[in-house]
């Protein structure tokens, strides 16, 4: 959640980002050591002035501070950009919002102008005041000389015996400075996280969105209500995708790409007009042009495939390579291994790469042809327009051409009696 709220932060340009933490802090601290931030420490934890109070020594005197919450993943920038805009020339920005259930929210109160000149904490507030609609959001922007002036002057004489932001608004009043009161674009930006069940719901509105930019921008979702991107999913014209689909982390798919029903990828790209069919796994690949995929492969991190190369049921690749043209369409597992052009692989080879210590590479050049419950002992290459029969156990180098198979004996005994059970 706080990720996202930085990531809208950040498209401000902020000179600099300061995060409030408390119980647990240093798992989130961790989280983010890659981020350029300022930590400030909130010990004990006495409300949300006492948190910005924690960062005010860390804050430049001039420009203006963004007070934002981290439980409230889908603030948006332009939101955040308009409440700065409106903080400035000595103004004091909150953001509000008009909502139909307010209960447990702060209540802004106006006088019979309908100017500004308080917050009712719900706890605090009277009955009158709790009928009141228009809601205190928690998102603040102010000119940091007043903020530093103001909060000094916040009383924790109220119901929770806390140091409430909210009574900075009422100083402000009494000076006579100007209190602008700007609304969110959109209702669920400040909506906050204090339950499973809330951040279900707004784990939904947000895959909501993300599917709503992708049909605008011409990808067929067959039902957007079943679709889910943990990550970056980038889209190309004409793709489509089926029901209960996961991308996560960078996703990229090409123009006319189609993915079948219940498919995961992660990390992967695919060429034009591929398709990827039912229950197929792909992890760390990157998939050419026209390739067909599925259903039920599993695509591992490390593999590269061609343009049309087919992977069928059952199919298992790690850090492969699939030159133009190359099939496994049943039931094997080609791991470390390099495949040329137009190679077929029958149902049930396997690349044996592991001697139970160190993983080998294995070479298959172009136009092989593997039979049926073939195993291949890595490291070996087999060469260009091999022939493999079913059932052999290759562990040496294949040359180039012929036919490669293991002796085998077949007899027929005549006389054999089939065992029955005894009573």
């Amino acid at each position: 959640m706080l990720a996202h709220v930085l990531d809208a932060v950040a498209e401000l340009r902020p000179d600099l980002a300061c995060v409030v933490y408390g119980h647990g802090g240093e798992k989130v601290r961790e989280s983010f050591r890659d981020r350029p931030l300022i930590w400030a420490r909130q010990e004990p934890q006495l409300g949300t002035g006492h948190a910005v109070m924690q960062a005010m020594r860390q804050l430049p005197c001039q420009g203006v501070t963004l007070i934002v919450y981290g439980d409230v993943p889908l603030i948006t920038a332009q939101t955040l950009s308009g409440l700065v805009a409106s903080a400035r020339e000595n103004k004091l920005a909150w953001l509000t919002d008009v909502v139909e259930n307010p209960i447990g929210l702060g209540r802004i109160l106006r006088d019979e102008r309908g100017i500004v000149f308080a917050i009712a904490e719900e706890k605090d507030a009277s009955p009158a005041q709790r009928e009141i609609c228009e809601i205190n959001t928690g998102f603040v922007a102010c000119p940091t000389a007043l903020l530093a002036k103001w909060l000094p002057s916040l009383s924790n004489e109220n119901a929770q015996g806390e140091y409430y932001l909210t009574d900075m608004l009422a100083l402000a009043v009494a000076e006579g400075v100007t209190v602008e009161t700007p609304h969110p674009a959109h209702g669920w930006e400040v909506l906050g996280v204090n339950s499973r069940d809330q951040l279900a719901q707004l784990e939904r509105t947000f895959q909501r969105k993300i599917a709503q930019r992708l049909m605008t921008s011409g990808v067929t979702l067959i039902d957007p209500a079943r679709f889910d991107v943990r990550g970056a999913l980038t889209c190309e014209a004409d793709v489509s995708i089926d029901i209960n689909c996961i991308f996560e982390g960078n996703v990229h798919l090409a123009a006319g790409t189609s993915i079948g029903a219940n498919c995961i990828l992660r990390n992967c790209s695919t060429g034009a007009n591929t398709e990827i069919l039912p229950f197929t796994d792909i992890d760390g690949a990157v998939i050419g042009a026209s390739a067909r995929i599925g259903p039920y492969a599993r695509i591992r991190p490390g593999t590269t495939l061609a343009d049309e190369v087919h992977l069928g049921s059952f199919v298992e690749v790690k850090a492969a390579e699939f030159g133009f043209g190359s099939k496994a369409n049943h039931l094997s597992y080609i791991g470390d291994t390099t495949v040329g052009r137009k190679v077929n692989i029958g149902a049930g080879t396997i690349v044996c790469n592991y001697d139970g210590a160190n993983k080998h590479r294995s070479v298959i050049e172009d136009n092989v042809h593997i039979g049926s419950d073939v195993q291949l002992v890595a490291p070996i290459t087999i060469g260009k327009g091999a022939d493999i029969a079913a059932g052999t156990t290759v562990w040496r180098d294949v040359p180039p051409g012929g036919l490669t198979l293991n002796a085998k004996t077949q007899i027929t005994n005549s006389a054999w009696i089939r065992p029955v059970k005894k009573k």
